[in-house]
């Protein structure tokens, strides 16, 4: 899952980068609102945690911005999850940034782990579980824990193989090309002429694979790649 960090605040930037990125997330960072409108014009992000007092304008006008163009990128992806981020705690300002179409809203300061747990919330809403378990075809996922098994047996995965198979449970059966798969699960800084999605995905296979009998990622010529259960 891909999500847009909107902090100008340096130092707690990468803090909230670094910690997000070791729960397998592919995270991009704008420190302005202009910088965060050009990202969120070419890019589809599953979250956008948003500060609201940014150098160039108020975070409620980024917020609108972003909500009102929900097919901003090549395939027509949904708007992303608001996450908002201040320091403005008043009840007041809750309901003003709830009102702006904001799906939660967390003050400063605040620990790192309610922020994971928070985004983790966000992305479950859109799966049929209220549960942090995301399951399919003998593959359960633990979000919280950050645990893969496959028919009951453990899986250790990279962390980039893990939030590609991530990708993989909250959508099977939908069919994925490696350009939506490289915008939704690495960040802006990956080159999309290496062959790093082919990679990644013959490595989850192979360890896949190890515990199963079946191949639950295949492989649609012309097309992309699916998750789906063996019949």
């Amino acid at each position: 899952m891909r999500i847009l960090v909107v902090e100008d605040e340096q130092d707690l930037a990468s803090a909230i980068a670094d910690s997000l990125r070791r729960d397998g997330y592919a995270i991009d960072i704008a420190p302005t609102a202009t910088s965060a409108m050009r990202l969120t014009s070419v890019n589809s992000y599953d979250v956008v945690c948003l500060d609201l007092n940014l150098p160039d304008g108020d975070g409620l006008d980024v917020c609108r911005q972003v909500l009102a163009d929900p097919a901003r990128s090549y395939d027509l992806a949904p708007a992303p999850k608001i996450l908002m981020l201040t320091a403005r705690g008043g009840i007041d300002d809750r309901i003003r940034g709830l009102d702006e179409g904001a799906d939660d809203y967390l003050v400063k300061p605040f620990s790192l782990g309610e922020l994971s747990a928070r985004i983790r919330a966000l992305l479950r809403r859109d799966t049929s579980t209220g549960s942090s378990i995301i399951a399919y075809a003998g593959i359960e996922m633990d979000t919280a824990r950050h645990e893969v098994t496959v028919h009951g047996r453990p899986v250790a995965l990279t962390v980039k193989e893990y939030a590609l198979l991530r990708w993989f449970l909250l959508h099977p059966e939908e069919v994925h090309s490696a350009e939506r798969l490289l915008e939704h699960v690495w960040d802006e800084h990956a080159d999309p002429f290496t062959n790093t999605v082919r990679m990644t995905l013959s490595n989850l296979r192979r360890k896949l694979s190890s515990v199963s009998v079946a191949q639950l990622i295949v492989t649609l010529p012309g097309r992309g790649y699916m998750l789906k259960a063996d019949t």
